[in-house]
């Protein structure tokens, strides 16, 4: 009989202690996310490229001749959305823009990853 109780004592403590892990969410929004999912506003999806742009150019991950040309896309995505803002965002409008950053920000991952412009 006391064989069977210790491991039963031991898998009933062993559930108090886990069972709180079992509560845990994994899919928590980022503290800078707003909305549903991952849905980031337009700002900050245009911080965080701008960010990156800098980041590859200081890190000699982006050559210089490839920072001017992803800046200027980046430029003009900036100016296509001050042009949907005048009218108001429609839907459409929103998923467009959210397509061309997220081909710019595949552009951006390409060009810091393709180590043609590497030091050493």
């Amino acid at each position: 009989m006391r064989k069977l109780i210790v491991p039963v004592i031991a898998l009933a403590a062993a559930s108090v202690v886990a069972a709180p892990s079992f509560a845990q969410s994994y899919h928590r929004p980022a503290p800078h996310a707003v909305g549903y999912g991952s849905w980031q506003s337009i700002n900050v999806r245009q911080a965080a490229l701008d960010r990156r742009i800098d980041q590859g150019v200081r890190t000699g991950q982006i050559s210089r001749r490839e920072a001017v040309r992803l800046r200027g896309e980046f430029s003009s995505l900036l100016r296509l959305e001050a042009n949907y803002r005048r009218g108001g965002l429609t839907a459409w409008e929103r998923a467009d823009l959210d397509h061309r950053f997220d081909r710019l920000s595949a552009q951006i991952r390409y060009e810091r990853h393709d180590r043609n412009n590497r030091r050493g």
